[in-house]
């Protein structure tokens, strides 16, 4: 039996019937990685030692007590994104400027997976900084798409994305700051969720867009995103934007009936441009859902067009409040100088990447004198019509289903050039940050070419269940899921 290739519930069931170890699995894992890494480039960092550690104590565990139904991850293996501090193990974000850096603390996150006894496969690779929709921007090297080795597996959770889908980890944790989570899952075929922002502590993610940032899961199907969700998920007081609101069973609602559901179309999602494939691909998902007992209605987020700009104002001027810490001082890359002044312009100009620069440099010019009114203000009036407009559209539908992304992964290098088309790439994603509602993407079909196309339901704040309920439905109803890449 291939173990790489099983579920997060699959894995707990052999090891809670006692009929594989913890280090069985993990070491199938590492078998799978040690066959495959060199094509895809998943990881930034490989925690073999540690996880064998980890599983040898989560199995006296196993031994000891009976796993706890559906919330227990014990002795799974898990990857996860590289800007969530691990204690003790390298968290570079994939940039110069932290490739040495060891976090002396723990991630909120990471530390209730390690509460429930999850393994540590390793951490995954990413744009730097999280800035990017390829996983071309990392500052190390690109990561492939495990559908088409010569394609981008979308980002900046592309690492976690491509793990799960080349089977390289059973699971894995991304960050989602405007489809970072969503667009790479659904450009490698995997289901990919980020939920209500404050849903999930922010705690130990190192920052890039403090308003805009999410963590979330990326696994094989829509129930491990689920038991997922209940292990990372809760109020955190070391975390100012954690909300302190009741935590349901998410897996609870998986299964239910969704006769009835009044299901949302937006009409600015289907525009000039998308591939003519998608398109075809989520309007047969929506009949799909029709046929399952969904009500579909025609409904309006008119400030749509306006989203793709007013999130790259607001982000990079986040970026560059929260990137100015990276300075040669205190931790991280530094480089020489005469002084002090060379040494933080030296650092800065060596450890950051080309887009990292890019970013910083709008950010800064967006909250200067003199254009603070005109650019970051104007950016935040707007922000509000756009969470308004979901507001009003939340109080005709239940869920919106729309594109996760216009195209499917695009080729390598196709659009490195013009920095304008790659942030386009994340058009149908941006809108969900801005207004911090949860969204899920789940595999939908695939081109003609094999590549994989994702559908995305977004829910009303703190709403995951319903967007759960019919990613399930409509998975059960489908066989996109359960199609894997030839490796």
């Amino acid at each position: 039996m291939e173990l790489y290739r099983l579920t997060i519930t699959e894995v707990r069931d052999l090891l809670e019937r006692k009929e594989v170890s913890a280090r069985d699995v993990v070491n199938s894992v590492y078998q799978r990685i040690d066959a495959v890494e060199d094509k895809i480039k998943a990881f930034v960092t490989i925690t073999r030692d540690e996880a064998m550690k980890m599983a040898d104590e989560v199995q006296k565990r196993i031994t000891l007590e009976k796993i706890q139904g559906t919330i227990s991850i014990l002795g799974i293996p898990l990857a996860i994104k590289d800007n969530l501090c691990t204690k003790g193990i390298r968290t570079t974000c994939s940039s110069k400027i932290l490739y040495n850096f060891v976090p002396p603390y723990e991630s909120t996150a990471t530390s209730r997976l390690i509460e429930q006894g999850y393994v540590l496969i390793g951490k995954t690779n990413m744009d730097e900084f999280a800035m990017g929709s390829s996983t071309e921007n990392s500052g190390f090297f690109t990561t492939k798409n495990p559908w088409d080795l010569e394609r981008i597996p979308g980002g900046s959770s592309g690492g976690s994305a491509a793990a799960s889908a080349a089977d390289e980890c059973i699971a894995a944790i991304g960050s989602d700051t405007g489809g970072s989570i969503r667009q790479p899952a659904a450009l490698c075929g995997v289901v990919g969720l980020k939920p209500t922002y404050g849903r999930v502590s922010r705690f130990g993610l190192v920052a890039f867009a403090s308003s805009l940032d999410q963590i979330g899961p990326i696994t094989k199907n829509v129930r491990d995103s689920a038991i997922l969700m209940n292990i990372i998920s809760s109020h955190d007081p070391l975390d100012s934007t954690s909300a302190s609101v009741p935590l349901p069973d998410f897996t609870a609602v998986l299964g239910r009936d969704i006769k009835g559901i009044r299901i949302g179309i937006p009409r600015e999602y289907f525009i000039e441009g998308m591939d003519k494939e998608v398109e075809v691909s989520v309007k047969k998902a929506i009949k799909k859902l029709e046929s399952l007992g969904a009500i579909p209605v025609e409904v309006s987020l008119p400030h749509t067009g306006y989203a793709v700009a007013t999130y790259y104002v607001l982000a990079t001027s986040e970026a560059s409040s929260n990137l100015a810490r990276y300075d040669g001082v205190k931790y991280g890359f530094r480089a020489g100088g005469k002084d002090l002044m060379d040494m933080y312009m030296n650092t800065r100009a060596q450890g950051f990447g080309p887009e990292v620069k890019r970013r910083i440099m709008l950010g800064t010019y967006a909250l200067s004198s003199g254009y603070y009114e005109a650019y970051y203000k104007k950016a935040q009036q707007v922000r509000t019509l756009i969470k308004r407009d979901f507001e009003e559209v939340f109080k005709e539908v239940d869920v919106i289903v729309t594109p996760t992304s216009p195209t499917a992964a695009f080729k390598i290098g196709e659009k490195t050039a013009d920095p304008l088309q790659m942030y386009l790439s994340d058009i149908f994603t941006i809108s969900v940050n801005l207004a911090g509602v949860p969204g899920i993407s789940i595999p939908c079909g695939f081109t003609s070419n094999n590549l994989p196309i994702g559908l995305q339901l977004i829910g009303r704040h703190f709403d995951e269940e319903s967007i759960l309920k019919v990613a399930y439905a409509y998975e059960q109803s489908t066989e996109w899921h359960k199609r894997r890449p030839d490796l």
